[in-house]
C-alpha cells in the first residue's frame, strides 16, 4: 500500500510540474525554477487571487475560482495557470468565459504589478484537475 501511495505521489508531481504541451502533446518540464521564477509565481498567484476575488461576481457569478499552480516560463513573458472552479456542473464552459476575459485580466494585473515586472506576463488559464487525476490513479490502482 505504501508503494501505492508512492507511486500516487510521483505522478501527481510529475503531472503538476508540466509546464505546457508541446505540438505533439509531450509534457515540457520545469522541475527547476530560478529564484527569480519563483518569486513572479508568487506575485502573480497573489495578485491574480486578489482579481478574482473582487471580479469573479461580475464574470461568473456565484463561483469560486481558486489559483492552484502558476507556473512562469524563464523568459517571465509566459504564465500558465491553473485554477479549481466549483460549485458549478461544466468547469469547462467557466474556463471558456475565463479565456475569453483574458484581456481583462492581464489588464488588471498589469495594472497592480506595473511597479514590480517591466513585462507582464501572457495568461494561459488550465484547469487544475489533480484532485480528480489522483482519485483515477488511485481507484485503477485498487483493481
Amino acid at each position: 500500500m505504501q508503494m501505492v501511495n508512492k507511486a500516487l505521489h510521483i505522478l501527481i508531481f510529475v503531472r503538476n510540474n508540466a509546464l505546457c504541451k508541446d505540438k505533439k502533446g509531450f509534457p515540457i518540464f520545469a522541475l527547476m525554477e530560478s529564484t527569480r521564477q519563483k518569486k513572479v509565481s508568487r506575485l502573480i498567484q497573489k495578485e491574480l487571487s486578489v482579481i478574482f476575488q473582487q471580479n469573479t461576481q461580475e464574470i461568473l457569478g456565484n463561483i469560486m475560482v481558486s489559483l492552484t499552480i502558476v507556473r512562469i516560463s524563464p523568459d517571465l513573458a509566459d504564465a500558465n495557470i491553473f485554477l479549481s472552479i466549483f460549485p458549478v456542473d461544466d468547469p469547462e464552459a467557466a474556463l471558456k468565459v475565463i479565456k475569453s476575459n483574458t484581456v481583462m485580466i492581464r489588464k488588471k494585473l498589469g495594472e497592480s504589478v506595473r511597479n514590480q515586472l517591466r513585462i507582464v506576463p501572457t495568461l494561459q488559464f488550465h484547469l487544475d484537475d489533480s484532485a480528480a487525476y489522483a482519485e483515477e490513479i488511485d481507484r485503477l490502482l485498487k483493481k
